[in-house]
């Protein structure tokens, strides 16, 4: 697995861990980090930049996936399906510059990981619509 893969998918692991246990951002890393000592700083760095992205607008973020969620309230998201998404438009958010192809390809790549198969078309049709969106506002 790649390192910006590998940061993906802790991101979106801690936004599970601080959604599901109702933490703080600064709870999530102290209890996140120490069990994985096994992760280099350069993953970790994308991990938590992108982590810091996706806690700070998330009201933001929230708001960008039930516009583009139809008939689905962010609360009665399966929680993977829902950091996922949060993770994968938080990226986009904070690096405009990385194609947003590539990041809903990845964010896919760790939903057949993490999420139901069916998931898999959910999560690829609120994405493609968010970097469609973007991709408009950016191009304004």
């Amino acid at each position: 697995m790649g390192t910006r893969r590998k940061s993906r998918e802790l991101t979106m692991q801690m936004l599970f861990q601080g959604d599901l246990g109702k933490q703080t951002p600064d709870e999530v890393r102290k209890l996140f980090w120490p069990s994985r000592d096994d992760v280099d700083a350069e993953t970790r760095g994308f991990a938590e930049d992108i982590y810091r992205v996706a806690t700070s607008r998330l009201v933001e973020i929230d708001g960008i996936i039930e516009q583009h969620s139809q008939n689905w309230r962010i609360e009665r998201m399966p929680v993977v399906d829902r950091n996922l998404l949060r993770a994968a438009i938080a990226e986009m958010l904070g690096y405009p510059s990385t194609p947003a192809p590539i990041i809903i390809n990845e964010s896919l790549e760790i939903a057949r990981r993490y999420a139901a198969p069916e998931s898999i078309h959910f999560l690829n049709g609120v994405l493609d619509a968010v970097a469609r969106e973007l991709l408009k506002k950016r191009l304004a």
